[in-house]
């Protein structure tokens, strides 16, 4: 054990080759379970409502409840999981390291894939509105977010390819379990994973902006000029603006969040940067509780939906048909 008590051995046998495990900090002990704690149960509350009331199984929210899932592995697997090597010890043996790397990794990937289809959803409902009901139905949203998961956990593989296949490879002492990719993965990943999307959704939402300002401009020069029978098209246009306003914060939240870690983590091969590493993590983290917050505040169904829940009226006869909208 270090004498100033600032780290301990994890095989004191093994002086020379064991690995040193600093204790914990007040953010490893506390910040970062409590952020983990309130992801999990704030996105069960969005799983739950999407879920289990009808009215609510829109595309749109079925992308939502995507995303939810998505956010809950990272409440749930990915910040634990980075608690764990932090400040524990592996013992577990070099295979399950390369396993729960994959999990790990897969879980804090798989809401970039999510982001991309609520930015597909939005370019759909303003910039082609009159087709948007046909091309954009329940099953295939269904299937584009099957895909999407698929494509996720087929990434990861590709790109943990040589970790799963080698385990242990890049541990550089006994007790540790890192995750880490070749120079050759670490441009792909960098095109595929980061670029690529951000390409996409920043060009969809520039989009949808320069369309739903010009819609809002015609609809206010015209609003005196239209008549009570032929006001329901406009609000149907407002309220598909209107969503679109609340899920592009939820992208912007996201991409504010997904940049630095992102760009922190392609050359944390530099020691120096192990520290902030860490704490970009838990803004990326952090993410994964704010997205119901978001809704909580911009979406009257969601505040109905955790009245219901947390009242158990859930729990009730022909509860799933009540009128929350």
């Amino acid at each position: 054990m270090d004498i100033g008590g600032q780290s301990v051995l994890c095989f004191p046998q093994r002086a020379n080759t064991s690995c040193e495990k600093p204790l914990p900090d007040w953010s490893e002990g506390v910040l970062l379970p409590a952020v983990s704690i309130l992801s999990v149960l704030l996105n069960l509350l969005v799983i739950i409502s999407i879920s289990h009331f009808r009215q609510l199984h829109t595309p749109t929210n079925l992308v939502l409840l995507s995303l939810a899932v998505s956010d809950l592995l990272v409440g749930l697997v990915a910040m634990p999981g980075e608690i764990y090597v932090r400040i524990s010890c592996w013992f577990h043996g070099d295979f399950a390291c390369s396993l729960w790397n994959y999990t790990t990794f897969a879980a804090a990937s798989s809401p970039v894939g999510n982001m991309v289809l609520i930015s597909a959803d939005r370019y759909l409902a303003i910039c082609d509105p009159l087709r948007y009901n046909v091309k954009v139905t329940v099953k295939r949203i269904q299937l584009c977010i099957c895909l999407s998961w698929v494509a996720a956990l087929l990434y990861c593989a590709i790109l943990l390819k040589d970790q799963l296949g080698h385990a242990g490879m890049y541990n550089s002492c006994h007790g540790e379990c890192v995750i880490s990719f070749e120079f050759y993965a670490g441009i792909v990943d960098l095109f595929v994973g980061f670029v690529l999307p951000l390409c996409i959704i920043i060009t969809l939402y520039l989009r949808v902006f320069v369309v739903a300002v010009s819609q809002a401009r015609a609809m206010r020069s015209r609003v005196k000029c239209v008549k009570l029978q032929h006001s329901a098209p406009f609000r149907a246009k407002s309220s598909e603006l209107k969503a679109a306003r609340t899920l592009s914060v939820v992208v912007l939240v996201f991409l504010v969040c997904f940049c630095p870690y992102y760009i922190v983590s392609l050359v944390a091969e530099n020691k120096n940067l192990g520290s902030l590493t860490k704490y970009v993590f838990y803004l990326y983290g952090f993410n994964s509780c704010v997205n119901p917050l978001i809704y909580a505040f911009f979406y009257p169904w969601f505040r109905k939906a955790i009245k219901h829940i947390v009242t158990l009226h859930i729990l009730q006869p022909a509860s799933r048909d009540a009128n929350i909208l």
